[in-house]
Parts: structure tokens; C-alpha cells; sequence
């Protein structure tokens, strides 16, 4: 095997990343079209957690929509699409990376040994701007990473964080506009600031709420008959 032929064998890994309502899935999907146009065989996957938009597509915000396959993990996906299938895949496209556990080692088995292309969308942080599943972890395996940006809700300026409106505080928390919005880091900051103060109100309204009823009983058995 001569070294050009061996080097076209290897694949290559782009990520694509930023917050909520950025573009990322529309990247990806422009990127797997222009792949499919030049005639490369392409498969998309997404996770199964989000079915927002159906089980088995992929939908932008803006309404783009292509098919693909929900799996919940990636490494059971030569597998699920045969193993002659896959060997004539080119590119693998993955939306909502940041929900696979095994995305590090997909990645790399996929491109360092199975010589796919892989593209690769998700949030490289989470509502506390923390690191999300595995999406950080595969940059040293990238070959490009792009970080794309949002407009803020509050100002219109760059956003790149993503707030969560509600109190909610488990890290998976599957929704849209009416949970997250992209927001700037003054308003990300200040945004916290109003959300931490509202859910202190609320934990301090039910506190009093509890100790009214647990007290009421009592009350009650004070009064003469």
C-alpha cells in the first residue's frame, strides 16, 4: 500500500458547537448535502432521548428536516445497519452529541479504523455552562471544530451560553424556546442573578405553606367545642 492510498483511508472528525438556537443542526445538515451531492454514501444519526420533532428525523428550528436513525447509544450502530451496510458508508452525520455516552470511542474507532467522515453537532456546555456528555472530550480527536454563536433574546448582541428560564435543575432537560433561550454573558449573568432570586422566593413561599398546614391540624384542636 502506497502512502496516498493509505492516507485516504483514514477518515476525519469535524465538530460543530455552541448554545441553543446557534445553527448547529443546520450546519450539519448543509455539510451531509453537500456530501450527498458529491456523491458519497451518508447516514445521520440523533439521539433517541430527543423526539421532539418525531423519533426518526432530524428538524431545525427553522423547520429543516432530513431522516436518520435514533439510537440510544452509538456503538450498536454497525450493527443496527449491517455490517455490509456500513462498510459502504462515507460520512456519518451525529446531531445532539452531547447525549451519547460513547461518543469519544465511536469517533475514534470510526475514524481511525472504519476511515469514515464524521460530523459532528452538539452543546459544548450545559444551562451552568459546564461541560455537556462527551461533546469536549473529542476536540483533541477533531480535525476542525467550529464554534458558532447565537443572537442574544435580551440585546441582540453574540450569544454564546444558554439560559434556562425555569427552575428546573437536572442536567438533561429536553425542550425548546419555552425552556432555553441564547443569551450574552451580561444577560446569562444578570439572567441567573433574577432566576436563582425567583426560585428562593418560591422555595421560601412553599417553606410557609408547609409549616402553615403541619401547624393548621393543631390550631384546630386548640379551639373549645
Amino acid at each position: 500500500m502506497d502512502v496516498a492510498s493509505a492516507t485516504s483511508f483514514y477518515g476525519e472528525i469535524h465538530v460543530i458547537v455552541g448554545p441553543m438556537f446557534a445553527g448547529k443542526t443546520t450546519a450539519l445538515l448543509r455539510r451531509v448535502r453537500a456530501e450527498t451531492e458529491m456523491g458519497r454514501s451518508v447516514a445521520v444519526i440523533k439521539s433517541d432521548k430527543d423526539n421532539r420533532y418525531g423519533l426518526n428525523s432530524i428538524v431545525t428550528h427553522d423547520g429543516e428536516k432530513m431522516s436518520c436513525w435514533a439510537m440510544a447509544d452509538l456503538l450498536t450502530f454497525k450493527t443496527k445497519l449491517g455490517f455490509d451496510a456500513y462498510s459502504k458508508l462515507d460520512v456519518i452525520g451525529i446531531d445532539e452529541a452531547q447525549f451519547f455516552g460513547d461518543l469519544y470511542d465511536f469517533c475514534r474507532m470510526a475514524a481511525d479504523y472504519d476511515g469514515k467522515t464524521l460530523i459532528v453537532a452538539g452543546l459544548d456546555g450545559d444551562y451552568l455552562r459546564k461541560s455537556f456528555g462527551s461533546m469536549l472530550d473529542i476536540i483533541p480527536l477533531a480535525d476542525s471544530v467550529t464554534k458558532l454563536t447565537a443572537s442574544c433574546e435580551l440585546c441582540g448582541k453574540k450569544a454564546f451560553f444558554t439560559l434556562r428560564k425555569t427552575g428546573d435543575t437536572q442536567k438533561e432537560l429536553i425542550g425548546g424556546a419555552d425552556i432555553y433561550m441564547p443569551v450574552c454573558r451580561q444577560h446569562y449573568v444578570s439572567g441567573q442573578v433574577v432566576i436563582e432570586a425567583a426560585r428562593n422566593v418560591l422555595e421560601s413561599q412553599q417553606i410557609q405553606e408547609d409549616v402553615y398546614l403541619e401547624a393548621a391540624p393543631l390550631s384546630s384542636q386548640l379551639v373549645p367545642s
